[in-house]
């Protein structure tokens, strides 16, 4: 079923001198449980769909339909953002804290999910005590606590070391696939994108519009650590490359 449609999303940038045309047209269906990610150029206005579909910023032109009344959006940014004077339980429940809607459930559902992904231990310790991994962990049940229907994931693997980033993608995608999340992720790294996808929205320089859409096809898909070794793998990445405007500028 779908959950949300974009429909000719434009989005321009007004400068002392020009118009800057940053989206044109962008049109994309997402549906329940489905993981899309993003690729395209540096600048190419990937995080922009993001924050517009978040309501963090105003659109141009264009339609962001959603098949639900109130619908509830989760971001996750490129830095994990916890607050290091508070606990991991207390920047878990930070979201429901600032909408003032924290329920005896509410902190129910976030205990349980800190157990279910191994941080019942760290409830009372600070970020500073957590690995890398585990703080984007903390992240994503942060994100979760407010129960979204989408989350929006703004590169959130950029500020990892490589080997973090493949086990880290691990546990993000399993949580999001474990709670039937819907997901809208942005990345620069194709690897990334076809290990986690069910589809890859390939997008051109600026103005940006969208080139290609791929429905990642594997069989027997699994884990993304996993997936990068399938048969199929490297000819999706060496479409997704030729697709990309490495050289047009």
């Amino acid at each position: 079923m779908e959950l949300l449609k974009i429909e000719e999303l434009s989005k321009n940038y007004l400068t002392k001198k020009k118009v800057i045309c940053a989206l044109k047209n962008i049109s994309l269906s997402i549906n329940e449980n489905e993981f899309i990610v993003l690729v395209g150029p540096s600048g190419a206005g990937k995080s922009t769909i993001l924050s517009i579909i978040g309501d963090l910023e105003k659109k141009s032109k264009g339609q962001i339909k959603f098949s639900k009344k109130n619908i509830k959006v989760g971001y996750m940014f490129q830095e994990d953002s916890l607050f290091p004077w508070l606990t991991v339980l207390d920047n878990c429940m930070l979201g429901l804290k600032i909408k003032n809607k924290i329920t005896k459930e509410d902190e129910k559902y976030v205990k349980m999910l800190l157990k279910k992904y191994g941080l019942s231990n760290f409830e009372k310790s600070y970020p500073k005590e957590l690995s890398g991994g585990m703080r984007q962990r903390v992240a994503l049940i942060r994100t979760l606590a407010i129960k979204p229907d989408i989350l929006l994931l703004d590169e959130p693997f950029s500020a990892l070391d490589y080997q973090t980033r493949i086990t880290v993608s691990d546990d993000v995608f399993k949580i999001i696939k474990e709670e039937k999340k819907t997901a809208l992720m942005v990345t620069h790294d194709i690897s990334e994108a076809i290990s986690m996808a069910d589809k890859v929205v390939v997008l051109s320089n600026r103005p940006a519009v969208v080139k290609n859409i791929y429905e990642i096809n594997m069989d027997n898909k699994t884990i993304p650590s996993e997936n990068r070794k399938n048969e199929k793998f490297n000819f999706y990445y060496n479409a997704i490359w030729k697709d990309l405007d490495h050289y047009e500028r």
